[in-house]
């Protein structure tokens, strides 16, 4: 299948453009306080930047985004291994996930704007999972500026699901500089502690005296420095969401001062990851900028990182006859 971009047009000249392979936003032109149109998320000028290693540029993850302890878990008694691609433990669905394959894709048009449809079936055994999978996913980029992803899947086997869009946002533009003056606000009053390889311990812990309160907006540096010291460099963390029920809400608000540009996000999720681009150094993007460390944020909507081995966190598992179906949205106000 040949690999094809596609743009998305919104509002007020606002665009976004997408590549079947990996189901990857490459960019995403939204409007500052005078309407100005800038990129604001991180990525390369061409497909053989992709191709080669990255961090996940804007890419849809799966088929178990984040990570999963010694890439080991057991399903109905059934012990199974993946592969190990991140320290000691498994990553964003293994060596071949899904922001690596070419998804088949149908440009269109839906009552909200204009649409981008992926599908693609993984295999049963892809990268050691069970059960064939068939995975379909809407991008919508609607006239209010909304970035609107949906996520819909079927197995013929228990196996666990979990996906997300890895994104980098830089509200002052891609390649400007660092994120440590955005301000955001997370709706999240509790954490998952990690160990010293991002494995949660299985704790849900307070934000509250931590580095981690964001239930009111402030700025993601003022308090990073408390965490440089650990392995995680940064935020790498995944916050409880206060909306533990699956009704869609509003979970996080980014604000980047000198712009004036706004990213809110909604979802059905559970929970979501920050990661402030730690390990980011020195990576050549679009138009020659240099990406440096803290020069993005992700906000990862998605089930708890190795849920597959905590009964006490929410399920991950889908099972035959049920259908994983779940919504982000990345709304832009203008």
């Amino acid at each position: 299948m040949a690999v094809k971009q596609y743009t998305l047009n919104g509002g007020r000249g606002a665009f976004c453009k997408i590549i079947n392979y990996g189901g990857i936003v490459t960019e995403l032109h939204v409007p500052d306080k005078n309407g100005k149109l800038d990129d604001v998320v991180l990525g390369f000028d061409d497909l053989a930047g992709y191709l080669g290693p990255q961090p996940y540029f804007g890419a849809i993850c799966g088929r178990f985004a984040n990570r999963i302890a010694k890439g080991k878990f057991t399903l109905d008694g059934k012990a199974y291994s993946l592969a190990i691609n991140n320290g000691p433990n498994a990553l964003h669905g293994g060596l071949k996930g899904f922001d690596k394959v070419v998804w088949r894709s149908t440009q269109g048009h839906s009552k909200n704007g204009e649409t981008l449809k992926l599908e693609y079936t993984s295999a049963d055994g892809e990268e050691g999972y069970p059960g064939k999978l068939k995975v379909t996913i809407f991008y919508t980029f609607t006239p209010l500026n909304d970035l609107c992803i949906d996520y819909l899947a079927a197995t013929d086997k228990a196996t666990p699901v979990n996906l997300t869009n890895h994104s980098y946002f830089n509200l002052a533009g891609a390649g400007s500089g660092d994120v440590l003056s955005h301000e955001l606000m997370l709706n999240a009053a509790n954490y998952t502690p990690t160990d010293d390889t991002l494995i949660p311990t299985g704790e849900i812990k307070s934000v509250k005296g931590t580095p981690f309160d964001f239930t009111s907006p402030k700025a993601i540096g003022r308090d990073i420095e408390q965490l440089y010291a650990q392995p995680h460099r940064g935020y790498d963390h995944n916050f409880v969401l206060n909306n533990q029920n699956k009704e869609f809400a509003m979970i996080a608000r980014v604000t980047e001062p000198n712009s004036g540009r706004v990213m809110e996000v909604m979802t059905n999720e559970p929970g979501v990851q920050l990661y402030t681009a730690n390990f980011l150094g020195d990576t050549q993007g679009k138009a020659g900028k240099i990406y440096k460390q803290y020069g993005a944020l992700c906000l990862e909507t998605q089930h708890y990182p190795d849920s597959v081995n905590h009964p006490n966190f929410p399920s991950v598992i889908l099972r035959p006859g049920e259908e994983y179906r779940t919504t982000t949205i990345y709304r832009f106000p203008k």
